[in-house]
Parts: C-alpha cells; sequence; structure tokens
C-alpha cells in the first residue's frame, strides 16, 4: 500500500458511479474504510455489493441538493465508522448546456448542488474531523472554475464558489491541524463527458466517438483521464504524504489547462 492510509476513515459523496466511485476504489485498495453514497438506492447497493469485494465500505443513500439528507449522511457516515478522518466532497454534476438552453430552475438546482451543499457537507462533517487526528477536506470542482468550458455553464459559474470555500477553511482550520484541498479534474471517462460529447455530436452531424477523440487531442497527453487516477489523487491528499499541503487547488487533467496559475 502506497499511501499509509490504512484504517482512515473516509467519507466519499456521490460515489456510485463517475470519479467518485473511482476514488471509493483507490481508497478501499490502499486499506481506508470508506462510506460510499448516491440517490438512487438500486445503483448505490449495486456498486457497494462491487466494492465490498476491496475492502470494508458502507453505503448511504443521500440527495446532496437536501441540507436534512447531507446532516444524515454525514452522522450515518460517522456512526458507521466510528468517526470521520476525511471528507471527500463529489458532488454530482449538474446540466450540460449553454447559457441560453438552462432555465432558471436549472440554476437554482445547481446552486443547491456545487454551492450549498459543499458548505453543508463541511458544516456538518466539522465537529467528526476535530476529533480525529489526522483529518483533511477534499473538494472535487473542475477546470472550468479557471477556463470556463463550453457547454457546461452551470459547472462554469457555480464551482468556483467551492474554491472560496477551500480558501476560507485552510486558513480558519488550519490552526487546528485540518487540511482542506480542492482538486480540478478535466477531461475524465465518465457519463457525464460521454454526455457532454454526444451534445456536441448532436450540434455538428459528428459521431460520438469522433466528439470523443477529438476532446482527447487537446489534451497534451492525447488522452481522457479514468476515475481511478483522481483516486490517486485524493488517496495523496489525504495521506500523511501531503501533510504540509493546505489550501491548495490542485489540476488533474493531463496538461489541458492553458493558464499559468
Amino acid at each position: 500500500m502506497a499511501f499509509d492510509i490504512k484504517g482512515l476513515r473516509v467519507l466519499v459523496t456521490a460515489s456510485s458511479r463517475g470519479i467518485g466511485r473511482g476514488v471509493a476504489e483507490v481508497l478501499l485498495q490502499e486499506g481506508a474504510r470508506v462510506v460510499i453514497n448516491g440517490r438512487d438506492r438500486a445503483r448505490l447497493e449495486k456498486t457497494l455489493a462491487e466494492l465490498k469485494q476491496l475492502g470494508e465500505v458502507y453505503a448511504v443513500q443521500a440527495d446532496l441538493t437536501r441540507r436534512e439528507e447531507v446532516e444524515h449522511l454525514v452522522n450515518k457516515a460517522a456512526e458507521l465508522l466510528g468517526g470521520l478522518d476525511a471528507l471527500v466532497y463529489i458532488p454530482g454534476p449538474p446540466r450540460p448546456g449553454k447559457f441560453r438552453d438552462l432555465g432558471l430552475e436549472d440554476w437554482e438546482y445547481a446552486a443547491r448542488l456545487l454551492a450549498l451543499s459543499p458548505i453543508w457537507a463541511a458544516y456538518y462533517a466539522l465537529p467528526w474531523l476535530e476529533k480525529s487526528s489526522n483529518p483533511s477536506m477534499v473538494f472535487s470542482t473542475s477546470i472550468a472554475v479557471r477556463e470556463p468550458l463550453e457547454d457546461i455553464a452551470l459547472s462554469n459559474v457555480m464551482r468556483i464558489s467551492i474554491h472560496g470555500l477551500v480558501k476560507t477553511l485552510a486558513r480558519e482550520l488550519g490552526p487546528r491541524g485540518i487540511r482542506v484541498n480542492a482538486i480540478l479534474p478535466g477531461y475524465i471517462m465518465t457519463d457525464r463527458v460521454r454526455q457532454v460529447a454526444e451534445k456536441r455530436a448532436a450540434e455538428t452531424g459528428k459521431p460520438v466517438e469522433k466528439v470523443i477523440e477529438e476532446m482527447a487531442a487537446n489534451v497534451p497527453l492525447r488522452r481522457i483521464g479514468s476515475p481511478r487516477e483522481v483516486g490517486y489523487l485524493v488517496a495523496f491528499l489525504i495521506s500523511p504524504y501531503a501533510s504540509y499541503i493546505n489550501g491548495a487547488s490542485i489540476p488533474i487533467d493531463g496538461g489541458l489547462l492553458r493558464s499559468v496559475f
């Protein structure tokens, strides 16, 4: 085991599929004890059954856009694990689309999902993390907070607030030994990336796989990333090896970002 996180008690939100599942897989293989989460009970139970082959894992159904369910999720996770050492906040993706494709109800939903729910998760997790000897939080956003991307206006706008939260918490909680960082995934092979590709394919008349190839061609590494690769970064950030990393926002995008900072 490479990251020295055996026995660490970790809640990973939105982890029944996609990036969250990839993160949970890596953490379990590294010996962490994990609670996964999702809205769809059938999918969550299926994922739980599959992940049980990797280690000690539990599942809690909850909708991240509902404050009372986030409270239940965090407290139930702490109950199942006997406390919390790390909160890994990964939201489900909002609806793709350009500004004019979206209704006000889409913006209101995205505000609950991407701006309010990380605040709720941090608020309810903090009392548990304060009891830990190796506490940390990791928030997943997107490279779109630095360079807005086509067809994901909701992410471009709403995810930025999480970075304000990360910097605020890092400064406020650092004296208590609680590290808070963010990761910025680029093109990671998930259902959402495929949805974006399908939308572009419909607009251009190109095959979906051709659109995905074009997306990969824009990445210096010439490929789309995998959810497990995000998991390795998260495993590092919650490990003792990242003990002096606090308040950082780290891209994991194969070099796609062109900005210097």
